[in-house]
């Protein structure tokens, strides 16, 4: 990834949760964006979010976001500018929840951390 796409998708990612916390509500506890991965030519920008709460209400925080884009691309095009506004993709990004799960798996089945040195009680 070139330095410049990377600047481009953290400034991206920040004017986006600035304007996410000022001009929405949510049914969802939390909805945070993970990351925005934009195109090469920056024409598309894909934002991967969560949302802690019930699976209806992370499903109706990504339904608001997909509704109201337009209106979302418009205050992104104020606050950052370039050639083209990328036109928003919004996903759920589920990557924490299956982390959590396998991290209980793992102490399920009694399996030490990777830094910890086999042999040697957990504390």
């Amino acid at each position: 990834m070139k330095n410049r796409t990377a600047r481009v998708q953290e400034l991206i990612r920040n004017e986006l949760g600035n304007i996410l916390g000022r001009e929405l509500t949510f049914d969802a506890q939390l909805v945070t964006i993970h990351t925005v991965s934009v195109t090469p030519d920056l024409r598309q920008c894909h934002v991967y979010l969560s949302a802690l709460g019930e699976e209806h209400q992370k499903h109706a925080a990504l339904q608001k976001l997909r509704d109201n884009r337009i209106m979302l691309q418009n205050a992104l095009s104020k606050r950052v500018v370039l050639k083209y506004t990328p036109q928003l993709v919004f996903h759920l990004d589920d990557s924490i929840e299956r982390g959590v799960r396998v991290v209980r798996l793992l102490d399920e089945l009694g399996v030490p951390p990777a830094d910890e040195p086999p042999g040697e009680p957990a504390r």
